[in-house]
C-alpha cells in the first residue's frame, strides 16, 4: 500500500516546499523598501534552498526519493543599492540610503515559478487519485 501513495507523498512534499518558498518571497516583496531592521542594516534579501528527501538506507534499493524537503534559508550576500534621497531620515551624510538588495521583479518572477511549481504538484496528486479511483473501479 505504501507504494501506491508514494506519488501523492512526494507531490505534497513539493507542495508542502513550494508555499514556504512562497512565503519567503512574500518576506521579501514586503521588506522591499525596508531601510532599518533590528540590527540597523536595511533587509536583506531571503532565499530558499531545497533538497531531496531519501527512502531507506545508502547503498540499498530503499535509498529512493521521497521528496524535498527546505534544507535552508539563507541571505543573499548582493551588495545594498544605493539612492540619493537626502531626505530620508536613514540618509547618510552624503544623501544617499542604503537601500534594501530584493529585487521586486526577481521577486515576482521567483513567485510565478513557485506558484506554478505548486500547481503542477497538485495536478499530479488529482491525477495520482483519478488513476487510483480508476483502478478500484476496474473491479466492479
Amino acid at each position: 500500500m505504501d507504494g501506491i501513495f508514494k506519488s501523492i507523498n512526494i507531490s505534497a512534499s513539493g507542495m508542502s516546499a513550494e508555499r514556504f518558498r512562497l512565503n519567503v518571497i512574500s518576506q521579501n516583496l514586503a521588506n522591499s523598501d525596508t531601510t532599518r531592521t533590528e540590527n540597523g542594516e536595511p533587509y536583506r534579501r531571503k532565499i530558499v534552498t531545497f533538497e531531496e528527501v531519501l527512502n531507506g538506507e545508502k547503498g540499498k534499493r530503499k535509498n529512493d526519493f521521497g521528496g524535498v524537503k527546505v534544507s535552508s534559508i539563507e541571505e543573499d550576500t548582493t551588495p545594498f543599492k544605493l539612492v540619493y534621497n537626502p531626505d530620508h531620515p536613514d540618509s547618510n551624510e552624503e544623501g544617499y540610503v542604503r537601500m534594501p538588495n530584493v529585487n521586486v521583479l526577481k521577486e515576482m518572477v521567483d513567485m510565478m515559478t513557485a506558484q506554478r511549481a505548486y500547481d503542477l504538484n497538485a495536478a499530479v496528486i488529482n491525477s495520482a487519485k483519478s488513476m487510483y479511483n480508476s483502478a478500484l473501479n476496474i473491479g466492479k
